[in-house]
């Protein structure tokens, strides 16, 4: 379907008019808008398929093509250094080779389609377009023989600071195994929600494949009823961590401090068996009616959306609660298997800024802790500036709490999302 990448794609955060849409099409529009925006790329994605009414096969192939994209930045632009000569690429026209690049070395998809579809959408570029391709379908198996002798930075495409960074905390053969576990697309979880009045069964479940952890289950797609309904809920193993070290007890009074969009303060309910009280904050309102909506559906009947922020000198300051978990925003370091976006959107100084949020919200919180309660702090991240630091940090600006025990999921590791938790008790 030709048509030029002008008429397609205007370079603007607004998405063009088609007068009708392909996979292909879209895909350049998202790699284009998420390039120019701060958009992530999976709403981006969840948009146009809801604005194109997008049959589920498009739509797959749509976020197939886009994830293989991101993934592969670095990587697909050292093949196209070998086969183009033209090195000043107009950035329509990079992104279109990257496609079809990626598509060509990276996806099982027939060179015939791929070179055609990528052709009809380069517009003045057609000739480069078709020419490029050509030759990597040409030189493929050469390409693909350079991959294992490439640096990570290029074989895995991280960037060289990150990959540095990681290394300086993790050692060389962590890191490379790390890099090679964010390329690949992350396992879909669901965790069998126990508070519903009519919680799931064994012979419902014994299809299903379970996961490492009680209560959870890998599933190619979460069935829509199930979740519809609240029997269950799309979430990670390694969630689990941080509420399990916590142990809320039923009848008791717990803060989950950053809860939305609401799994957490869930599991902490499913825990205490819905006897107690749980105050759910988060700093967004609406984050916080989006949690209201999940713990209604989950029948979370304890737990109480309250919008919260921990910056805000207004906050509460009274020793009232048995146990809190501060599952602290991060650099999500631990899931960018899961977030696609996040190695190309960090850079150097982000650690920086997160640290002092999250010692902010550490020491807002563990003043509210009764003496003998817990506090679990959390992450998405394996980050240890954003684990161990800020908990060291804070206790030594802190007297009379007590750092427990520590405990992480390390994804090249575990098979799980990585996440760091700490206890910590009060005296």
């Amino acid at each position: 379907m030709a048509s030029s990448i002008a008429a397609l794609v205007a370079v603007s955060r607004q998405p063009p008019r088609f007068v009708t849409a392909n996979s292909r099409q879209l895909a350049l529009h998202t790699l284009l808008e998420w390039e120019h925006g701060q958009s992530f790329a999976q709403d981006i994605l969840e948009r146009l398929a809801t604005k194109y009414h997008l049959e589920h096969r498009d739509t797959a192939l749509l976020q197939t093509l886009v994830f293989s994209v991101l993934r592969n930045i670095t990587l697909l632009d050292h093949w196209l250094d070998q086969v183009c000569e033209n090195k000043h690429l107009e950035k329509n026209v990079h992104w279109l080779l990257r496609l079809g690049a990626a598509q060509l070395l990276l996806l099982d998809i027939p060179p015939h389609a791929a070179v055609n579809e990528c052709v009809n959408l380069a517009g003045k570029a057609r000739g480069l377009t078709n020419a490029v391709l050509r030759r990597i379908e040409r030189e493929k198996e050469l390409l693909l023989a350079q991959r294992p002798s490439l640096s990570l930075e290029d074989q895995f495409s991280h960037p060289d600071w990150l990959i540095q960074r990681w290394t300086e905390q993790r050692g060389i053969e962590a890191t490379a195994k790390l890099c090679e576990w964010d390329q690949n697309p992350a396992q879909t979880y669901i965790r069998i929600n126990r508070l519903h009045p009519q919680a799931l069964d064994d012979a419902a479940l014994a299809e299903l494949t379970p996961a490492d952890r009680a209560g959870f289950y890998r599933v190619e797609q979460p069935p829509r009823e199930w979740l519809a309904s609240g029997q269950c809920y799309v979430q990670d193993p390694s969630t689990a961590m941080a509420c399990e070290l916590l142990a809320p007890q039923p009848g008791e009074f717990v803060l989950d401090a950053c809860a939305a969009p609401g799994g957490k303060a869930a599991y902490l309910a499913q825990l205490m068996k819905n006897q107690g009280r749980i105050i759910a904050a988060d700093s967004s309102s609406r984050r916080v009616e989006r949690m209201k909506s999940n713990l209604q559906r989950l029948h979370a009947s304890i737990a109480e959306p309250k919008l919260l922020d921990w910056a805000d000198a207004n906050h509460p300051t009274d020793p009232v609660f048995d146990r809190i978990l501060v599952d602290a925003p991060c650099s999500n370091t631990g899931v960018m298997r899961r977030r696609i976006d996040v190695r190309w959107r960090l850079l150097p100084w982000s650690f920086k800024e997160m640290t002092q949020l999250q010692n902010g919200i550490l020491e807002a919180t563990l003043p509210l802790l009764k003496p003998g309660g817990s506090l679990v702090y959390s992450t998405c991240s394996i980050d240890r500036e954003e684990n161990e630091g800020v908990v060291e940090t804070v206790l030594k600006k802190l007297p009379g709490f007590k750092l427990i025990e520590t405990r992480e999921s390390l994804p090249w590791r575990d098979g799980f999302d990585g996440a760091f938790a700490a206890l910590i008790r009060r005296d």
